[in-house]
């Protein structure tokens, strides 16, 4: 790791913001492959495409965009609902409760949120078949940002004011590293849990990356005897 776990203070976090997918679940789930199978099913619809030449445009805007969804909307003039609601359709009988990420998350003192660019109803479910729902106390999703994705900076700025956070007293986990990097920008102690999901360590800094984890149970079992009981 290049930051041992405890070389930066966290005594000061009162928010501690989460990601959602291949960040709250392990990416070994592989629940993106069946959301990955819906988009390409939506954009050879769309486009008239063979499989290949759909999977070659959602990464290239996935890469370029932030999500696959706003290559399609600036692209094509797809609405977003008809796309969420059409991608999330899946079901989620590869996730599990998890005792031990419930008992780290439980030890957290303060607010436990959600930044996602999935919408809320989607999140909802996934940390519904994780068992940890009831621990969080807000979500900003795609919707509340006006379907502007992370990275982008406008995306945080709307998350702020949406969950109503001071980024300087909040810690954001987060599995792909070019997302922390605004977060960092705006004061935000960041968690990158390089935990191998997809184009994870596209953009990494390090210089904007306070924690360097792999695990985020073994994470948050190692942080500090006074948080919790």
């Amino acid at each position: 790791m290049p930051r041992g776990v405890m070389t930066v203070s966290i005594d000061h976090i009162d928010c501690w913001i989460f990601d959602l997918d291949n960040t709250l679940y392990h990416p070994s789930a592989r629940l993106f492959d069946l959301i990955d199978a819906r988009m390409g099913a939506f954009i050879m619809r769309l486009m008239g495409v063979d499989a290949v030449e759909a999977r070659r445009v959602q990464k290239q805007y996935f890469h370029d965009h932030g999500t696959t969804m706003a290559g399609l909307m600036r692209h094509h003039g797809v609405d977003p609902e008809d796309f969420l609601v059409d991608v999330h359709d899946i079901p989620l009988d590869r996730l599990a409760p998890d005792a031990r990420l419930r008992a780290g998350l439980e030890r957290l003192p303060g607010r436990r949120l959600i930044f996602t660019n999935a919408d809320a109803d989607y999140a909802a479910r996934v940390l519904d078949a994780r068992g940890i729902a009831d621990l969080f106390d807000g979500i900003c999703d795609i919707r509340t940002t006006h379907y502007t994705p992370k990275p982008e900076a406008e995306a945080y700025r709307m998350m702020i004011g949406h969950l109503g956070i001071d980024p300087a007293k909040s810690l954001f986990v987060e599995d792909m590293a070019r997302n922390l990097t605004p977060a960092k920008a705006l004061g935000m102690t960041t968690v990158w849990l390089d935990n191998g999901s997809e184009s994870g360590h596209r953009d990494h800094l390090p210089d904007h990356v306070d924690f360097h984890v792999n695990d985020i149970a073994d994470w948050l079992d190692a942080l500090p005897e006074h948080f919790g009981p």
